[in-house]
């Protein structure tokens, strides 16, 4: 699940953000306020222990005002070579697609450990055999297990967001908006079901301040489906008359995929989303059933 271009362009880009960072006199601390990261996320970035999505390295280049090349550099181990980042949602792939998951070694066991083991239950030895990786070696990546859960959580936080907005974004009046944001949910916990059982089941053992910022994420997705819902009840176009309470219905409906799709299952994942697009459009009363 590792290339060799993507650990060269993940240390390239440490490189450069690291160097870009010194030039304007931030400290480690400074950056990572500014992009409301942790520390450690942040130190792992600039270490090239883990991968960056497309959108977060456009948010770096924004916050440190330099291009987007700038960051990566002129090196000699990545030149002439676009830019291939992990977990990432951009121009030239859709929302409902959805390529192999690439992760660094250490991130890879620590996924394999967290679905299998639970967080608390999966030791440092453990994910160091998923990685095929000695326990050394693993430290070499992160400094501990709460880093890699959190780079875990924050990669899939930025791709799930940037898909449902983009699948929002596709809508043209609130019924059609929320039929795409759900079925970017259930598309991305059939398709990322690992991520999305992690996600699901960990945040209860993050450290305060990550698990602050990364529920504030869960909310922003949250608040997509909130905002459509009460405006098709404006419209007349939903008659729930708990909006509120029918949106987290719908949400949770479909993070619950996790807990029990099977890739090789009777049914695929394509399947499955359209289904729950019509269990979701039942369950805010749409006018169009009648």
């Amino acid at each position: 699940m590792t290339s060799t271009p993507t650990a060269a362009h993940r240390a390239a880009l440490g490189r450069g953000l690291r160097d870009v960072r010194a030039e304007r006199g931030l400290t480690l601390r400074d950056l990572a306020d500014l992009l409301q990261v942790s520390p450690a996320t942040l130190s792992a970035i600039e270490n090239g222990r883990t991968g960056v999505t497309t959108d977060r390295v456009e948010r770096l280049a924004a916050v440190l005002d330099v291009t987007v090349d700038r960051l990566f550099g002129q090196t000699n181990d990545v030149a002439g070579v676009a830019p291939t980042l992990p977990i990432t949602h951009s121009e030239q792939s859709h929302w409902r697609t959805f390529a192999p998951l690439l992760l660094d070694p250490a991130l890879e066991g620590a996924l394999l450990s967290f679905v299998d083991l639970g967080y608390h239950g999966a030791p440092m030895r453990t994910i160091a055999e998923r990685a095929t990786l000695s326990v050394p070696g693993l430290y070499h990546y992160y400094a501990s297990k709460q880093e890699m859960l959190v780079a875990l959580l924050d990669l899939t936080m930025s791709d799930l967001g940037a898909r449902c907005e983009a699948a929002r974004s596709e809508g043209t009046d609130p019924v059609q908006r929320f039929a795409l944001v759900v079925e970017c949910l259930a598309l991305y916990h059939t398709h990322r079901r690992e991520l999305g059982l992690v996600g699901a089941s960990e945040m209860r053992s993050l450290e305060p301040e990550a698990r602050e910022r990364l529920t504030g994420l869960r909310r922003d997705v949250q608040h997509l489906v909130d905002a459509d819902v009460e405006a098709a009840v404006a419209a007349g176009q939903f008659l729930t008359t708990q909006p509120h309470e029918a949106a987290r219905a719908v949400v949770t409906m479909c993070t619950a995929l996790a807990q029990w799709f099977r890739a090789d299952g009777p049914e695929p994942a394509e399947h499955v989303a359209r289904q729950y697009v019509d269990f979701a459009l039942d369950l805010v009363r749409w006018v169009g059933r009648a």
